[in-house]
């Protein structure tokens, strides 16, 4: 088998707000599928973090070193593509849309042998994870009652993020924190990210271990991305002191990247995302190198239908990952797999059984976002 062509399609038109500093609008471009095409009819689909002219720049470079090559050997090609491309600039769009060709393959590997992606990762620890409902914090009183109408569809867990946390004052980061504990209850897990990736993130190791205590005071089960992601030696520092967990590296790419932070200690949860990182290839060399330190790895999960769908066959076979990041109200998860997304009575979502990524797309949904029928190019 080999690969015939790479179709991208950048996702548009409802792009969901980020809450970052220079904030998205719906016409914004942050998310791009792809498409492998092989010469024995066989497509499979990957997703990348990035907007979609980088995407097709990215493609023209790798095309004379994906054209030919067996998708069926995944992890082969992919380093092919990382060790021809490193004097343009790693950990870039190249890797990105790497990540997206990797998946791909993946899922055409599946769809050819006939087994779950997890499968051939080495075997399936489990048949369903908790998904945790992801959404930017707000003012306390419209957080509260978006959280509670996400707990009466079923979910369980929750994080929230960005917004004005740890950019206004102590008081209200408390507030916000407070009403979401309220609403929610003592039993549902509650994570915070205070997104300090954000362009210009205003506060530092001191602010960072301080609301760590605060939010251990109301039973958060982490705290996210609480200094800017290149501060190594303070994250460092607060997993030392803090009293809830402390998760990081969805903007690290390449697992040379992800190895001084578990060497060094930086973080209690590793949170790779496959759409930026080098894809599942990538991932899964991640998550065996936190797990032989003892870390747990929880995807980042700000993606795509066909990002969850590779997270879910990933938490199928990392022997830690038991919940998945799923980013509420985003069409772009929730109307681009022709099956919806369902949780049973106790919030878990089954992680699909079919073959490869076990996702059927919307094509009519695909071609509303992309402005691409894909069916015929």
């Amino acid at each position: 088998m080999k690969i015939t062509r790479i179709v991208a399609a950048g996702l548009r038109g409802r792009t969901p707000p980020g809450g970052w500093a220079n904030e998205l609008k719906p016409a914004d471009c942050v998310h791009t599928l792809l498409a492998v095409r092989t010469d024995e009819g066989i497509t499979g689909f990957g997703s990348v973090s990035a907007n979609d002219l980088l995407v097709e720049g990215a493609l023209r470079v790798l095309e004379p070193l994906y054209t030919g090559q067996n998708p069926l050997e995944a992890e082969r090609v992919t380093e092919r593509l990382n060790a021809h491309t490193f004097w343009l600039g790693r950990g870039g769009s190249l890797t990105h849309t790497i990540s997206g060709i990797d998946i791909a393959m993946w899922d055409i590997l599946g769809k050819t042998t006939g087994q779950p992606v997890g499968r051939l990762l080495g075997g399936r620890y489990r048949d369903r994870v908790r998904p945790y409902a992801s959404l930017l914090m707000e003012d306390p009183e419209p957080l509260a009652e978006k959280l509670v109408a996400l707990q009466e569809k079923g979910f369980h867990a929750f994080k929230i993020g960005w917004g004005r946390f740890g950019r206004d004052n102590d008081a209200l980061d408390e507030r916000i924190v407070r009403a979401a504990r309220e609403a929610i209850g003592p039993h549902a897990l509650l994570m915070v990210d205070a997104g300090a990736s954000d362009a210009f993130w205003p506060r530092e190791y001191k602010w960072a271990l301080r609301t760590a205590h605060m939010l251990g005071a109301w039973g958060v089960h982490w705290f996210e991305e609480p200094l800017p992601p290149d501060n190594l030696q303070d994250f460092i520092l607060l997993r030392q002191h803090s009293p809830v967990p402390i998760s990081g590296g969805e903007v690290l790419t390449r697992r040379q990247s992800f190895e001084p932070w578990i060497r060094e200690g930086a973080l209690d949860i590793v949170q790779p995302d496959c759409t930026k990182v080098g894809g599942i290839s990538e991932f899964r060399r991640i998550g065996w190198m936190a797990e032989d330190r003892g870390l747990r790895v929880i995807p980042h999960g700000w993606n795509t239908a066909v990002g969850v769908a590779a997270d879910l066959q990933l938490a199928s076979a990392n022997r830690t990952t038991d919940l998945v990041e799923y980013l509420t109200g985003s069409p772009f998860i929730d109307e681009l797999s022709s099956e919806p997304w369902t949780l049973d009575a106790e919030g878990m979502l089954h992680i699909p059984d079919a073959p490869g990524l076990g996702i059927a797309l919307n094509m009519d949904a695909v071609e509303r976002y992309t402005g691409v029928r894909w069916e015929q190019v």
